[in-house]
């Protein structure tokens, strides 16, 4: 009888051939896979603020948040999408000399963008929407908190939370490679999404929505009068959310955290132990 799985030397094989096919693609079908994944993301995202932004728990509100992402990354393996988190697994195939590793950085220089492109459009329909004005304005106040507290985020911290969220999703997406139907994928993924979301790891494309989110909100009255009254957000605080302080205070760092996380702690010591260091 056939194995449903692949063992895991077999996924180090995988990661190459994936990876050849994901800097194969078409620049265009990339920003477009990418963009369709950045939406994803924000999806699940904005359904885990709209679930927890009453919860005065702060634990609880993790582990229920944790149970809610999830989807992001299981419709992208299911689906389609081109993550810029997984993504960092094409070193392998570099590693293997498949490719040079400059097309690595081009890919995820491209994938980036297409990945922000769609989160920030989800979080403009979702302002359009008037989805914060749910609980009288409160869950607008709760998008500005979050997103103040990540651009408060120092640089060193921002990236090192980068690096620990990126170890856990690449191995996610390493594992649903293992995976030979559906459900072996969704299962995998699920609980090693859920323990990243639980331990409040920064994700740079999740970032790419709950920061931009929460500038959007700061804009309404009604809502900057929530996040100070119920959440404790200083004046000091809503001045430093802005998009300059996003991409330098933020984006950069956890971009980069979550690079070294998926290239190096989860991508090249798989390459090293089942392709590099394996016996012939």
């Amino acid at each position: 009888m056939e194995k449903n799985y692949l063992a895991p030397n077999e996924i180090a094989k995988y990661v190459v051939s994936a990876g050849e096919k994901k800097i194969g693609l078409k620049v265009t079908n990339t920003l477009i896979l990418s963009a369709i994944a950045g939406a994803y993301i924000a999806l699940a995202s904005a359904g885990t603020n709209n679930a927890v932004h009453t919860m005065t728990n702060g634990s609880v509100a993790k582990l229920i948040a944790g149970l809610l992402f999830p989807i992001a990354l299981i419709l992208i393996l299911v689906a389609g999408g081109e993550l810029f988190t997984g993504n960092t697994l094409t070193i392998v195939g570099a590693l293997e000399k498949k490719y040079p590793i400059s097309k690595v950085f081009k890919n995820l220089g491209l994938v980036l963008i297409g990945n922000g492109i769609g989160a920030i459009i989800v979080s403009l329909l979702v302002v359009k929407s008037g989805q914060y004005d749910i609980s009288g304005g409160l869950l607008g106040g709760y998008t500005i908190k979050v997103a103040v507290a990540k651009v408060g985020l120092s640089w060193d911290k921002a990236f090192l939370l980068g690096i620990l969220c990126n170890w856990i999703v690449s191995v996610a997406v390493w594992m649903s490679y293992a995976a030979k139907d559906v459900t072996g994928k969704v299962i995998v993924s699920f609980f090693a999404i859920w323990l990243f979301v639980a331990s409040a790891y920064e994700h740079v494309v999740a970032n790419l929505f709950y920061i931009p989110a929460g500038i959007l909100a700061k804009s309404n009255p009604q809502y900057l009068e929530k996040a100070i009254a119920e959440y404790g957000v200083t004046v000091e605080k809503l001045d430093g959310l802005t998009w300059m302080n996003m991409i330098t205070n933020n984006i950069i760092p956890v971009a980069l955290g979550n690079i070294v996380g998926g290239s190096l702690c989860v991508g090249a010591v798989y390459w090293f132990v089942y392709l590099k260091n394996s016996e012939k």
